[in-house]
């Protein structure tokens, strides 16, 4: 014998025939269909983000990665006071886990480290060292992972390309842009007080060849206002004696002289020229005005007077409309590090910086995905305010919002003080030419 259909009373014992039975079926069979229905919450909040990132605490990058990561280091102390950052993905604020290691400088050291963050301990966020080397070694591991890479100042050329969508610079501007600012200074200002020899002396390292491809092929195509490259020289990125250098430099009778390294670089340079008696009319170098407490206590002020450098935001205020402004985070960058005697620059500034643009990209992510992570960040181009100026991004995921000023070391008052003679819209003063 075939088994008919299964009587309600046996679906929902006691509940009798007819109407009764009907009644009970439908408020079941509604029950049902809302359970399927509602909106399936989000997958429970970790108890931590976890950003991950190294740092140099002894080295040729040291002076400049300490003090990025010493930045990044009390953002996170500060959110965390607060209970965290929002995370828009889970509603609420959630306190960050900074998992960091030294990685002494070292490219292959810092390889197995990335590499370590992203398989081991799984952080939600890769932060790279401070520098354009020391990000180099991140990137591939990065993409090869396809794992967003956040770089806080790398800034050669090479790390960017269309194809990778896995890198977003977000503290300082590529070093194409940020060349041009000094070759726009060359062709147009420079000329004016009579410079016409120009000579340069660059690191090899991406950083600042990139600097020196854009400056050189500028010079070239200045040819007709008389510009000339008389010394275009390339030397390691360890070269610590600049002496016979800056001989051969003075046989080429320049006018102005181009130094372009990192501060290890560009403090044997400026101390070698102080020794050497020999005066140049113009000089430029980048870390006198990037990292100016740093250079003026290797080199002093007799050796960087009247030098030529990029002003940074550590000079002038930008107005943020999101985190501190200068002066309150430096207040509280030498509150918080008193005891460390850590100078205060642009690195110092750039960490911190890093962190805003983090926060800001958590509260508007649609998730913890790394491309939407990208897509929160980019949504931010344009539109975000910090003491570090306007965030930008090009479509390679390189900075162009950031941009430096040209600035001379004047020295008043027993000190230094940093002038902006380039663009024309930000000028205090015109350079003093030639340097007494």
């Amino acid at each position: 014998m075939v088994a008919g259909p299964m009587p309600i009373s046996a679906l929902f014992p006691g509940a009798g025939t007819g109407m009764r039975a009907c009644r009970i079926f439908t408020a079941a069979a509604f029950f049902y269909t809302f359970a399927c229905f509602m909106p399936v919450h989000a997958a429970e909040a970790p108890p931590t983000i976890k950003l991950g990132s190294l740092y140099a605490a002894a080295g040729r990058y040291a002076s400049i990665s300490l003090t990025a990561h010493r930045g990044l280091q009390l953002w996170v102390e500060m959110k965390n006071a607060e209970g965290g950052v929002f995370v828009r993905p889970f509603d609420k604020k959630i306190p960050i886990e900074l998992i960091d290691y030294d990685d002494q400088s070292s490219t292959s050291t810092a390889a197995t480290l990335y590499n370590q963050l992203i398989t081991r301990d799984k952080v939600d966020l890769l932060i790279a060292d401070s520098g354009t080397v020391l990000t180099s070694v991140a990137v591939p591991i990065a993409r090869n992972n396809k794992r967003l890479l956040v770089d806080q100042t790398g800034t050669g050329a090479s790390l960017f390309s269309p194809d990778n969508p896995y890198i977003v610079a977000v503290s300082a501007p590529s070093s194409e842009p940020w060349a041009g600012v000094l070759l726009g200074y060359i062709v147009t200002q420079a000329t004016k007080l009579g410079v016409k020899r120009v000579a340069m002396v660059y690191c090899t390292n991406d950083f600042t060849a990139t600097q020196a491809k854009v400056v050189r092929n500028g010079i070239k195509a200045a040819a007709a206002n008389g510009l000339e490259l008389v010394f275009d020289n390339g030397v390691p990125t360890e070269t610590s004696n600049y002496t016979v250098i800056i001989n051969n430099i003075a046989a080429n009778k320049p006018d102005l002289v181009i130094s372009l390294g990192y501060p290890p670089n560009e403090i044997a340079f400026f101390n070698n020229l102080l020794d050497s008696g020999v005066k140049f009319p113009m000089v430029f170098g980048i870390y006198p005005g990037i990292e100016r407490e740093v250079l003026s206590h290797a080199v002093g002020i007799k050796g960087l007077q009247y030098v030529l450098t990029y002003v940074t935001p550590t000079t002038y205020e930008a107005q943020p409309d999101f985190g501190m402004n200068l002066r309150e985070y430096r207040a509280a960058f030498e509150k918080r590090y008193a005891g460390e005697r850590i100078e205060f620059g642009f690195n110092a500034l750039a960490g911190y910086n890093t962190g805003l643009v983090i926060e800001k990209a958590l509260s508007v992510t649609e998730s913890l995905d790394q491309l939407a992570l990208r897509d929160a960040f980019f949504s931010l181009s344009g539109r975000l305010k910090t003491l570090d100026g306007t965030f930008e991004l090009a479509p390679d995921g390189s900075q162009i919002g950031l941009l430096n000023l040209i600035g001379q070391l004047i020295p008043k008052d027993g000190n230094l003080e940093l002038t902006p003679v380039y663009p024309p819209e930000a000028a205090r003063a015109t350079a003093i030419f030639p340097r007494p």
